[in-house]
């Protein structure tokens, strides 16, 4: 047993500040930014290219100087990677103090969390840790994971998504509405496996989310499709 509670987080309005701008703050930038964070400061003597045309770009602040107390006040999530363990560990123990919850680059046992290897087709967030046992096992598991859920899983879950909405505010009961979920969802899964759009699934179905519903409808022996509860 490794300790740790999986979560998802959402970021956006939550102040983020990274202590560093070498390649493993850059790392983390680039995974805060693929999540939706709209706030995230950089506080280091020096950052990588990489780093820089995001500010340009206004997508993140840097404060080009060294660590002070002060940058740990206010911050939601607080990274240490600044490179110097003697400089995390302060991070660390100041972040705690203020209450925010701390990533130490390079200490585990200093942080209160930790960031897995992930994988985003759309909606879709697969992600993969070792509790910092194996980082190179992780990385590895990660690249069968790209290879095994590929780009079709992005339509696939958009898809079902709008399928979800259509059903659950439909006035069929809560077992059908159970089966024709399960249906699709085992029905998009093979499709995205083999590459397949979801709307090539089935000969009646030609595209629309309606057409798919109706598919599914039959399949499980309702017929005469459904009615939305906002129009009855």
């Amino acid at each position: 047993m490794n300790g740790y509670y999986p979560v998802v987080l959402q970021l956006r309005g939550k102040k983020i500040v990274v202590i560093g701008g070498g390649g493993v703050a850059e790392r983390k930038v680039i995974g805060l930014l693929e999540a939706g964070a709209d706030d995230v400061r950089i506080v280091s003597p020096a950052v990588t290219e990489r780093l820089a045309g995001l500010a340009e770009e206004g997508k993140l602040r840097i404060e080009l100087r060294g660590y002070k107390e002060s940058d740990a006040s206010g911050a939601w999530l607080l990274f240490a990677a600044s490179g110097n363990k003697e400089v995390n560990a302060a991070v660390a123990a100041d972040g705690k103090r203020y209450g925010a919850l701390v990533n130490a680059a390079d200490s585990y046992d200093e942080g209160d969390f930790l960031a897995p290897s992930v994988i985003r087709r759309g909606e879709l967030l697969l992600s993969v840790t070792t509790a910092g046992a194996s980082p190179s096992l992780a990385a590895a598991i990660k690249k069968e994971l790209e290879t095994q859920y590929g780009e079709s899983y992005i339509e696939a879950v958009d898809r079902l998504r709008r399928l979800r909405t259509i059903v659950m505010n439909s006035e069929i009961d809560r077992v059908a509405k159970q089966a024709i979920l399960k249906l699709a969802a085992e029905e998009a899964a093979e499709d995205a496996k083999s590459g397949a759009s979801v709307a090539d699934s089935g000969e009646e179905v030609e595209g629309s989310d309606d057409e798919w519903l109706n598919s599914l409808l039959r399949r499980i022996g309702i017929t005469g499709g459904i009615h939305n509860e906002g129009n009855s």
